[in-house]
């Protein structure tokens, strides 16, 4: 009798893969009302000949002005403020399995949900998006303390690369949207969501625990190396993160500044790209479904390389962390500021427009080995914590952003309002990368709050 063989598959990777699903599905929920608003409303204009122009039957359409709909986006990032904040803590006093999994899942219950609060009334909408944005928060900091658990030091960067899934839900959702919505409407490209994180979700219980240590089917061995190889910089015990010492700390305000800086330019394309490329550049919902995706392909392309470089330079020990933290920021916030930049003086081309876009959030992929990975870097106990508070912050360009371009296009949406836009966004790309490379640090913080063997050269108190 033949026996198939049997490989073991390291459970550090399938915790990997879904760390990128569990942040996968979280940017489907997020991005998908981006797309989906633009069938969702009804902005018949009038032609030369006097005509109106009669707009395609994707589903019923509603009234919703430029500030509604810029209400409608922001709501989602209203919610998320909140949670973002204390969802850290919440992972490393109840377990981030179990936070991250069951938030999902009523996530994505209500964004099914979401056809039927707008044919209530556009204030439900908000509702259900504050609600969503209300249980996405967790996510995030629930990952980073999952990283800090199962990640190798010389795996950190693949790891925090994992993270990018985000970038592939917003590469998957918004084609996948525009077919769905010009075939089978505009409500469908919400219910499909709203079923496709019901069955991720329930693979997440199945492969994730919050420790090599609570999983029931870890090998010895990899249970081991794991844990031998973070040594004593992890505690064991729940303690209260030290919120004073935070606040005191240098490094992670000059860590807060960075995070912000790419979240601006993330969640500027990801909530403004479609409608520039729909209105302003005249491409159509599945055209402009395709282009808005392809800056997040290159973004998360280049994420795994440079991860995988800033694991070379780890292990290889070509330089300090600290050191590595800040020449990363160059790809991560300088470039991509100069590219918009570029955009903003020379954008009128509508493919030039895309490439130029394109370019810049492909270099922020490079934000694996800068901002999303120094949470790591400082205070490995608190991992969970600081990501979360820097992603609160980091949260109010979401906020912000669709507010910013509804004034600069209230009257008119052409380029040229346009300019001032991209203008912005390099600003909020290439100053808090300034900031950091003065006060920036990789080193381990005093306040970690845990015994460790490593030199006082690696373990710093570093205060305002």
């Amino acid at each position: 009798m033949a026996f198939m063989p049997c490989f073991y598959v390291p459970k550090r990777i399938n915790v990997a893969i879904m760390l990128f699903m569990a942040c996968l599905l979280s940017y489907m929920m997020r991005v998908n009302l981006s797309i989906n608003i633009i069938a969702m409303v009804d902005d018949s204009s009038t032609n030369e000949n006097g005509t109106v122009e009669v707009l395609p039957d994707y589903g019923p359409r509603y009234n919703w002005t430029q500030s509604d709909q810029a209400l409608l986006l922001g709501a989602y990032f209203y919610g998320y403020l909140i949670t973002s904040l204390p969802a850290g803590t919440l992972a490393e006093m109840l377990g981030a399995r179990n936070v991250a999994g069951y938030s999902c899942l009523v996530a994505g219950i209500l964004t099914a949900l979401t056809p039927a609060a707008a044919a209530w009334d556009k204030y439900a909408v908000f509702a259900v998006r504050f609600l969503i944005g209300f249980l996405n928060g967790v996510v995030y900091p629930c990952c980073h303390s999952l990283v800090s658990k199962w990640s190798p030091p010389d795996e950190k960067g693949k790891f925090v690369a994992s993270l990018m899934g985000g970038t592939f839900g917003t590469v998957i959702t918004w084609p996948i949207s525009g077919v769905i919505i010009e075939n089978l409407g505009w409500r469908w490209a919400f219910y499909a969501v709203g079923i496709f994180v019901v069955i991720v979700v329930a693979v997440w219980f199945y492969l994730v625990a919050d420790t090599p240590a609570q999983h029931s089917t870890i090998s010895l061995k990899e249970r081991e190396y794991i844990e031998n190889s973070l040594g004593n910089t992890l505690s064991s015990k729940k303690k209260w993160p030290p919120y004073k010492e935070l606040v005191l700390s240098m490094p992670f305000w000059s860590l807060m500044f960075l995070h912000y800086g790419s979240m601006w330019g993330l969640f500027f394309l990801i909530t403004a790209t479609p409608k520039f490329l729909s209105e302003v550049l005249g491409f159509n919902l599945s055209s402009a479904g395709f282009l808005s995706s392809l800056p997040h392909v290159a973004r998360l392309i280049c994420a795994f390389g440079f991860g995988a470089v800033a694991d070379w330079i780890r292990r290889s020990e070509k330089c300090t962390i600290t050191r590595m933290r800040k020449i990363f920021c160059l790809p991560s916030h300088i470039l991509p500021g100069v590219m918009l930049i570029i955009l903003a003086y020379f954008g009128r081309d509508p493919y030039v427009c895309v490439a130029i876009m394109t370019i810049s959030l492909g270099f922020n992929g490079a934000a694996t080995a800068s901002n999303l990975a120094n949470s790591q870097d400082l205070a490995p106990n608190y991992a969970g914590t600081l990501y979360g508070i820097i992603n609160c912050v980091g949260t109010t360009p979401g906020i912000f952003s669709p507010l910013i371009v509804a004034a600069f296009t209230k009257n008119e949406n052409t380029i040229d309002q346009w300019h001032w836009i991209f203008i912005i966004g390099a600003a909020a790309y290439i100053l808090p990368a300034l900031f950091f490379w003065v006060f920036g640090s990789g080193k381990i913080q005093k306040w970690n709050e845990v015994q460790t063997t490593e030199s006082r050269e690696d373990i710093v108190n570093t205060k305002l």
